[in-house]
């Protein structure tokens, strides 16, 4: 199968050290080899835009080359994807590329049926899991560099935002929609990075950045989207919050355990476990999507790793199915219900597709 070239953002440790400055004066556009650091995983407060030519086979581009790039790309939407803890460089681009792939086959699947469909590019933020052994131990260390990456992030989203404001005129706009997918512990990642974007750029606090924030599997506390708690920041800068959870996703049994609430001497509860801990005190534009019906059956046994492909047919999973009418409509599918969550539709009419 051939292999994807990609653009991604990173803030690892690279090999060759910080990007080079220009030279004063200099037309100076970066284009350089790079490596990762895979035993150093300390979050770099510097971020680096990057493009894969192939498996380990990378180029720093800087952000000035990225940002142009994005503008010009053929694309309707972005789709920035935060992967989860105990992942290196690698495998989060490869799973970046599955993604890929499965988004555009369902935009395959809405052209031959004449329904609106927009090219969505995935662009993977790729920050630092641990590389030694023992589960536990990376829990906990990429539990401190998922917070920590916050500045890195923090500093691209205001850098985004100020090309943005250079180079997005009304004779030649940037019209692309931004949405977000963050997965298990790629959450604290994303709340990190709001947060600190509210505190030290206040003005841009109210701007309803992302049209569409999919949080899957989030590995933080249940009640993170109420007001005033660390993930309060995110509802009011998306048009839609979309939260998938399971009941029986093991992973964050485990790490419900892990996390304990000091006060309490209780597991704290998380948010891709069991949803918003209380759906009245988050704001209406969050919505919490029950997969229990499917979780296992695509990730046995633990029930974690289900955004992907339905592994029986290799088709987009239902999770994906669901983000996808999302990200087509800029609406949030749901199905009736007295209950305060809604389980996913099954989409199998195309034109929901």
């Amino acid at each position: 199968m051939k292999q994807i070239s990609m653009l991604f953002i990173t803030n690892r440790v690279l090999e060759q050290g910080l990007t080079p400055l220009p030279e004063s004066g200099s037309d100076f556009r970066l284009s350089r080899s790079i490596n990762f650091v895979l035993d150093n995983n300390q979050a770099e407060q510097s971020f680096y835009c990057c493009q894969r030519i192939g498996p380990g086979n990378y180029i720093e581009i800087g952000s000035a080359n990225l940002f142009d790039r994005l503008k010009v790309l053929e694309a309707d939407q972005l789709l920035f994807f935060i992967h989860g803890f105990s992942t290196l460089p690698e495998q989060a681009l490869e799973q970046t590329e599955r993604l890929q792939r499965l988004i555009d086959a369902l935009r395959q699947i809405g052209l031959r049926d004449s329904v609106k469909n927009p090219k969505v590019v995935v662009v993977p933020l790729i920050w630092p899991c641990d590389n030694s052994f023992g589960k536990v131990k990376d829990y906990f260390d990429d539990q401190k560099s998922a917070d920590a990456s916050g500045t890195a992030y923090m500093r691209l989203l205001q850098k985004f935002l100020a090309w943005r404001e250079e180079n997005s005129t009304l004779e030649n706009p940037c019209l692309k929609r931004v949405n977000i997918l963050s997965y298990s512990m790629g959450n604290r990642v994303l709340r990190s990075a709001l947060n600190l974007s509210v505190k030290y750029y206040p003005q841009n606090s109210v701007a309803l950045l992302f049209r569409n924030v999919f949080m899957a599997a989030a590995d933080v506390a249940n009640e993170s989207l109420e007001p005033g708690n660390e993930g309060s920041m995110i509802p009011p800068m998306s048009r839609n919050v979309v939260v998938y959870h399971a009941a029986d996703d093991l992973a964050l049994r485990a790490s419900k355990v892990a996390n304990v609430n000091v006060s309490s001497a209780a597991g704290s509860r998380r948010l891709g476990h069991t949803g918003p801990g209380k759906m009245d005190k988050v704001p209406r534009n969050v919505y919490a999507i029950d997969c229990d019906d499917f979780n296992n059956q695509y990730d046995s046994p633990l029930g974690h790793t289900y955004f992907l492909e339905d592994p029986q047919t290799g088709d987009a999973g239902l999770l994906l199915r669901h983000a996808w009418a999302c990200m087509r409509t800029g609406r949030v599918p749901v199905t009736p219900s007295a209950f305060p969550t809604s389980r996913i539709e099954i989409l199998n009419d195309q034109q929901q597709i």
